[in-house]
């Protein structure tokens, strides 16, 4: 190889490391393993940019209907049986027609009235931040809600695994703090792509001897040679869903093929986040519930329902040991704008999904659309902290009471019973 060349290869080895180490840092120091075949996994989902739960599940009929239909009489969704949940003085969008399906089958809970408790801040920056901290009204925090939920669980991944999965291109601020994710938006892309292609078995063994000791770089760099034999192994080339089911287009399908194919690997996932934007709709959402908006919440609703029947193969159903929550910075506000759209809001909804969700149910305290009901007489209130749903995963999907430690400040939690497991007291 002559010199020119040589450099050229050795440079190639380095980018290649130093970008997948951006993927995945572990920790020298880690607790055991919990690769087993059973362990629970969750996805959480955040839906950037505040998404409108009033027009996701509108109140069907009653005095709170006439108060919807007076603020919104563009936008406003026609009241439609065929999606009624239940009982309930409620429907879902006709575009969520997959989410009611998971409803009627008990797969789906929804939690009205969410958000942050004590804080009122409708900067989407800020509100994010407060939630993926946990730690609402302070951003001074190194860690994030959900790292520090893996760490006082001790979730890490063992030899040849994968703990965490964040799917984008950056881990979520949730993830602050744990040094075991993979963040990876297009598989494809995730490869040792400097130089000819001839050399890549060479860059393999260069860097395989490179990163074969034990101090922290070395560490840092094994494992991130680890993320891309995972993503090599498991995530290149075409996949074939299960029978009947067809995911969106676009990057949001793709995210959520990858965390089903990685689930299907049984690499030892235990948890995965996806970032679903484009639901600030100041402008044009859409009239009688059609347009942009109908549109977006149709590509999520078949998404998830997507994602979750492609857990059910014929020899495992995943689903059983798997648990999607939902959430967004804020809802939007209970009139719409001159602009036929809404503004940034406070009161939302949060959605969990799983085979042992107790589905079928509407969960939380529904403040009402009275004037006087109404947060400031603008937007539906908060009666329920966005933590307690959370919480409630935790303890009773992941046996994790370490409830101060994840959510600092946070207490008073009391179960509402959108899972099923065992109760275990706080700490």
């Amino acid at each position: 190889m002559a010199d020119f060349t040589r450099r050229q290869f050795l440079v190639g080895c380095s980018a290649a490391i130093a970008a997948m180490a951006g993927s995945r840092l572990t920790s020298v120091v880690m607790g055991d393993p919990l690769a087993e075949p059973d362990q629970e996994i969750m996805l959480t989902i955040f839906i950037r940019g505040g998404w409108d739960a009033l027009n996701i599940m509108p109140p069907f009929d009653g005095a709170d209907r006439g108060f919807y239909e007076a603020a919104r009489s563009t936008i406003q969704v026609p009241a439609d049986s065929t999606y009624q949940l239940g009982t309930n003085n409620f429907f879902f969008h006709p575009s969520a027609a997959r989410l009611h399906e998971l409803y009627n089958a008990g797969y789906l809970a929804a939690v009205q009235a969410t958000g942050i408790l004590e804080v009122i801040n409708r900067s989407h920056f800020d509100s994010m931040s407060f939630m993926e901290l946990g730690t609402p009204g302070s951003k001074v925090g190194t860690s994030g809600w959900l790292a520090r939920h893996l760490e006082s669980a001790n979730i890490f991944a063992g030899p040849g695994e994968q703990a965490s999965l964040a799917t984008g291109n950056l881990s979520p601020t949730s993830l602050l703090g744990y040094l075991d994710t993979l963040t990876i938006a297009n598989p494809n892309n995730f490869t040792l792509n400097i130089g000819p292609s001839a050399w890549r078995t060479e860059q393999r063994q260069a860097l395989t001897s490179i990163y074969g000791g034990e101090s922290q770089i070395e560490v840092t760099g094994s494992n991130a040679i680890a993320s891309l034999d995972i993503v090599s192994n498991n995530l290149l080339g075409d996949y074939t869903p299960e029978p009947g089911v067809v995911y969106p287009g676009g990057g949001f399908g793709r995210d959520l093929k990858t965390i089903t194919r990685l689930i299907k690997a049984q690499v030892g996932l235990r948890s995965a986040t996806l970032d679903f934007g484009g639901w600030d709709t100041h402008n044009n959402q859409g009239p009688g519930g059609g347009g942009y908006f109908a549109n977006h919440l149709q590509t999520f609703s078949e998404g998830i329902y997507a994602l979750f029947n492609d857990l059910n193969t014929s020899t495992t159903d995943y689903r059983q040991r798997f648990t999607i929550a939902i959430m967004s910075e804020f809802g939007r506000t209970f009139n719409e704008n001159d602009s036929l759209g809404t503004d940034h809001g406070r009161g939302n909804a949060m959605m969990v999904v799983g085979g042992c969700v107790n589905g079928g149910q509407l969960y939380g305290s529904w403040p009402g659309l009275d004037g006087d009901q109404l947060h400031q007489g603008r937007e539906v209130d908060v009666t329920t902290d966005y933590r307690q749903v959370l919480s409630e995963i935790l303890i009773r999907r992941f046996a994790n009471p370490n409830i101060s430690t994840v959510f600092p400040g946070y207490s008073g939690y009391s179960p509402l019973g959108v899972v099923m497991g065992d109760d275990i007291t706080p700490v």
